[in-house]
């Protein structure tokens, strides 16, 4: 037999700072997206070092904007998480892949942390799925 855990209620400060840990990775995400999109000039000079086709980088900001789209939605966040972590760690993958920095390896674990810690601070469904034990 399998317990069912009912989830907990989630205080507004606590939905809040879920808001606001979630707002900053979205933030970052739209504007990489938005610039990967339009393929400004530093967009095509990182292709180029990562060793990427420059013409690829619109429709990965597309892809990375529709991944967004599905976070975006409350009823989908969970799927987006799982989307946007795929994404992010095919970005760790290019960066190791061309010798990046320490700090362009350890960013996208950053964003991804963002994503998914705002979004356990404020879905109750998720924070019955994974408790914290103390």
């Amino acid at each position: 037999m399998q317990a069912i855990t009912a989830p907990m209620p989630i205080s507004k400060p606590m939905r809040w700072t879920g808001r606001i840990i979630s707002g900053l990775a979205v933030l970052f995400l739209l504007f990489d997206g938005v610039i990967k999109l339009i393929n400004i000039q530093p967009v095509v000079d990182s292709s180029i070092q990562l060793g990427l086709p420059v013409d690829l980088a619109p429709r990965v900001g597309i892809l990375l904007l529709v991944c967004l789209a599905v976070y975006l939605i409350p009823r989908n966040a969970v799927l987006g998480a799982i989307l946007l972590t795929g994404y992010l760690g095919g970005a760790i993958a290019i960066q190791a892949r061309s010798g990046a920095e320490l700090f362009s390896l350890v960013f996208p674990l950053i964003i991804g942390a963002l994503l998914w810690g705002g979004l356990f601070l404020r879905d109750p469904q998720l924070r019955a799925l994974v408790p914290l034990r103390r």
